[in-house]
């Protein structure tokens, strides 16, 4: 890909500004720019489509996206030693790169796309669940996005996507899957960055939905959730006693065992619990 955009190759583009990448700031640089045109291509045809990513480094993803149509990409990254090599980028594709030099957890950047958006991002690991869960969480819904293609730790993607019944599953799944459609797309071993890190990485493709999959109060799911999960080994009767003291006589009202451990239970039965409880204030 480095000779269809005319840019020159990743490494050589660090080597020439001594870039490196700093465990403080959760930077693992992809540098393949095939690989990268493989994680942009999962965002589907973005030639419609504002592009935000978030960390983008020396650009690798950055560039993939250009390359394969975005109308426009809008780079937030908070470490200013990339912001010559970003804006090498920009001016090689004129008109279509923002880049904001910022923390992406303390702005707003709505105002800087115009939908359809989708956002794009080999996210920092420091900030990448964080920055999820505020996407999922606006305070109005549908959010201003239509879909995520992000990349996580594989245990983080694991989580997101995981089903009732296994280890994995638990508050991460329920938040995404009530909101959104989710599944891994992608696996990448640790070689393929600089430094490579010690665990494999996976690219999650999220998409959101219009109406969450069933009702439901979503501060008092909120709290249903935590409780559950956050003594997952104990009981439901248990682990939710301080919902309420009728705690084990709701349960039995929506079809839940109160012996039932929280990653048994169905998003759909999560939902009906905190309907049941709602009704109970």
């Amino acid at each position: 890909m480095s000779n269809i955009d005319g840019l020159p190759p990743l490494r050589q583009v660090i080597a020439d500004h001594g870039l490196s990448a700093k465990k403080a700031l959760g930077q693992n640089f992809l540098l393949d720019l095939n690989l990268t045109a493989k994680i942009a291509r999962q965002a589907g045809d973005l030639s419609e489509c504002d592009v935000l990513e978030i960390g983008p480094g020396p650009g690798g993803l950055t560039r993939a996206l250009l390359h394969e149509g975005a109308r426009k990409v809008l780079a937030v990254e908070k470490d200013p030693r990339c912001l010559p090599i970003l804006s090498a980028i920009s001016d090689h594709y004129p008109g279509r790169l923002e880049v904001m030099n910022a923390d992406a957890l303390a702005i707003s950047v709505a105002d800087h796309l115009t939908p359809p958006v989708r956002v794009v991002a080999n996210l920092p690991y420091n900030v990448g669940t964080e920055l999820l869960i505020r996407w999922l969480t606006p305070d109005v819904w549908p959010p201003f996005w239509d879909s995520l293609t992000l990349m996580f730790q594989k245990e983080v993607a694991a989580r997101i996507v995981a089903l009732p019944g296994s280890k994995a599953y638990g508050r991460l799944s329920i938040l995404t899957q009530w909101r959104a459609d989710a599944k891994i797309v992608m696996e990448i071993p640790p070689q393929a960055f600089t430094p490579p890190p010690k665990v494999t990485s996976a690219v999650v493709h999220i998409t959101r939905r219009d109406k969450m999959l069933f009702p439901a109060n979503e501060a008092i799911l909120t709290r249903v959730v935590a409780a559950g999960f956050g003594q997952r080994r104990k009981m439901l009767r248990a682990s939710l006693k301080s919902l309420s003291p009728d705690i084990g006589a709701i349960l039995e009202s929506v079809g839940i065992k109160p012996t039932e451990r929280a990653e048994n239970i169905s998003i759909e039965g999560f939902c009906a619990l905190a309907r049941a409880l709602e009704g109970q204030a």
